[in-house]
């Protein structure tokens, strides 16, 4: 008699339907954390444009609420009469500047871009007589380096799309200074209950960190501006307030708005004359080391310190990754990254009650543990320079 075939035993197994089990939820949470990663990082990729259009709205509204905040200790009005006021103010600057620029020294651009054409050109033939390029270059290579320049410029997109894209960003930012704390709550109601706290207070902080950043920014403007201007005039160079004009809105940006500035200037000064040349570079090395080591230290010392070489590494990545307006808003984005990396490991090293770690020559030692500190100097928001719950606006 046949025997009947031997049947293997089996034993079920949880599949991937069966959300019950602990191990399948476990590796769904695995897996939707690295997918959410990979769409995070191929959305920055493809809608870079509009989310730096979306930060600058931000940064011009943080840029408001300064100066909303400032007036609020003089006038006792509305929230927004205060915000009317900076925006007549700021928006009839900007108009007198453009006035002034187009009835005064509106001529000068052109004479500005032949005067560093040339210079470029002389520049690249002294090269050539040394050896230092190869002779079959051709000689309008000084304008085609100045094209490269409209090139990359115009990769921002056309009249029309900058203008419509700095539209954007006012209206943006206009929206946000107006009702800050309503935008706020929103983005607070998406968090758990128990984070809403720790967002409000690294809100807050990182609000706090850009104004006091934007205003240092706007001091050291001013101060280039006018300073070169009058130390140009001084020297007779010929455009002196454009020159001015240009170092100053250079000023916003770090490092490269400062070379920028300086190499255009002694170009400037050279085709004059050597003297006048010379005088140039005096007057970069002097506006600059006295912007560096006595302006900003005292106006943005206090905000966040950032290395110089951090800063540049960031710009050159922010301008491989997203252009011009990446260079603009290298700055503020890498303090608001700093500042919540910073409130973030304070925040855990709070709750596991770990006291920091001292690093010195000798190696690595521990400070004094957390619970040692008095609860009122912990807790205290004046000590702490932030608050610990949301703030009130005004």
């Amino acid at each position: 008699m046949a025997k009947p075939p031997t049947v293997e035993p089996h034993v079920e197994r949880p599949g991937p339907a069966e959300f019950r089990d602990p191990f399948v939820r476990r590796e769904l949470a695995k897996a939707a954390v690295w997918f959410g990663m990979a769409l995070a990082i191929a959305g920055v990729i493809v809608l870079g444009q509009p989310l730096l259009l979306i930060i600058g709205g931000m940064i011009f509204a943080v840029f408001l609420d300064g100066g909303v905040r400032l007036l609020g200790r003089y006038l006792p009005i509305a929230r927004g009469w205060r915000l009317l006021i900076v925006l007549l103010l700021g928006f009839g600057f900007l108009g007198w500047v453009v006035w002034f620029a187009g009835t005064t020294i509106g001529a000068q651009f052109e004479a500005l871009r032949e005067v560093v054409t040339a210079q470029v050109d002389r520049l690249i033939a002294f090269a050539k007589s040394l050896g230092l390029m190869p002779q079959g270059q051709p000689n309008d290579l000084g304008s085609q380096l100045l094209g490269g320049v409209g090139r990359l410029t115009s990769a921002v997109g056309s009249v029309i799309g900058a203008v419509a894209s700095v539209i954007a960003m006012i209206v943006i930012g206009i929206f946000l200074a107006s009702e800050p704390r309503l935008y706020d709550r929103g983005i607070a109601w998406m968090l758990p209950l128990r984070a809403r706290g720790g967002f409000y207070r690294i809100a807050e902080h990182v609000g706090f960190t850009l104004r006091r950043l934007l205003f240092g920014r706007l001091i050291a403007m001013v101060f280039e501006g006018v300073f070169t201007w009058f130390m140009l005039t001084l020297g007779g160079v010929p455009m002196a307030g454009l020159l001015g004009l240009i170092t100053g809105v250079l000023a916003f940006i770090p490092n490269i708005g400062a070379i920028t500035s300086g190499l255009v200037m002694i170009a400037v000064g050279f085709s004059a004359s050597s003297g006048q040349g010379i005088w140039c570079i005096i007057v970069y090395f002097l506006v600059h080391n006295i912007d560096a080591y006595v302006v900003v230290p005292y106006v943005a010392r206090r905000t966040v310190d950032i290395a110089p070489a951090v800063l540049l590494a960031m710009q050159l990545l922010m301008a491989a990754l997203f252009g011009i307006l990446g260079v603009l808003f290298a700055d503020p984005i890498l303090a608001t990254l700093k500042v919540v990396l910073i409130d973030l490991s304070k925040q855990q090293a709070d709750e596991e009650n770990e006291a920091p770690e001292i690093v010195s020559g000798g190696g690595v030692t521990a400070a004094a543990p957390a619970a040692a500190v008095p609860a009122s100097a912990a807790s205290s928001p004046r000590r702490r320079g932030r608050s610990s719950a949301p703030a009130r606006r005004t």
